[in-house]
């Protein structure tokens, strides 16, 4: 059987910002569904390099390849069409809109250019993403009256309306209760049935629950990467972010 071929790529990936080093040499490779996991301390660059690759930034140096492609210098958009969304550490929704136009507004996008599209079709798009992250009831709220955890799970339905190859999920349980974090590792795990998912989250119990692999990065540079196991065994990264393997 052929081995499978990464889907992302990043080689010697750099971004600096003045003499700070944000993303200093990172090299990985995240496998087609696999959730894979960046975690690292607050300044270690974990956020600086997934807007590398959304796109959102430009890098210093290095290279990014999606799908065996050359995405370095591709706008934001067009690596939007490819197949990657990125929900943002601060949510990104429209707090005037309701939450369904919200995600109205992916979802045309998607399907923007369709001869045959009928607004029966929008229509279930949006209500069958908003489903998924338990806001179908609320598909009529004004999404700036929502709870700031239910708009960071908007902004996720937002995401999944594109339909991504790779779902890139910021800090996404920050704001959400206990029983609205168990929910969502559920729906992290169902979404990784169709999409490959890179997530940074401060929230070890659910990175040590929902990742296949973890990269940790520090100062920039990428300190260990392997298993949740091996991650918690990693002296390096106990020294360095985790502290005793009692708090993992």
């Amino acid at each position: 059987m052929a081995a499978l071929t990464p889907l992302l790529v990043t080689r010697d990936l750099r971004r600096a910002f003045g003499g700070l080093k944000a993303v200093d040499g990172v090299d990985i490779a995240v496998m087609p569904g696999e959730v894979r996991a960046i975690i690292g301390p607050n300044g270690a660059g974990k956020t600086t390099l997934v807007s590398l690759i959304c796109g959102r930034i430009a890098p210093g140096s290095g290279t990014i390849r999606f799908d065996g492609e050359d995405i370095t210098a591709l706008p934001a958009h067009l690596r939007v069409r490819r197949g990657i969304a990125y929900t943002f550490q601060i949510t990104s929704i429209f707090a005037n809109l309701t939450a369904y136009d919200n995600v109205a507004l992916p979802v045309h996008r998607r399907l923007a250019g369709r001869d045959n599209m009928h607004p029966r079709q929008l229509r279930e798009a949006v209500m069958q993403a908003l489903d998924r992250v338990g806001l179908a009831g609320r598909a009529g709220t004004t999404a700036g009256t929502l709870a700031y955890g239910h708009q960071r799970l908007l902004e996720v339905a937002m995401g999944l309306a594109l339909q991504p190859r790779l779902l890139i999920l910021d800090e996404p349980t920050q704001g959400l209760s206990d029983g609205e974090i168990d929910n969502f590792i559920a729906l992290v795990r169902d979404i990784a049935r169709q999409a490959t998912v890179l997530l940074i989250e401060h929230n070890m119990p659910v990175v040590m629950e929902l990742a296949d692999r973890i990269t940790v990065l520090n100062f920039g540079k990428v300190l260990a990467e392997g298993t949740p196991d091996e991650i918690r065994r990693n002296a390096e990264v106990q020294a360095a972010y985790l502290g005793s393997t009692a708090d993992v």
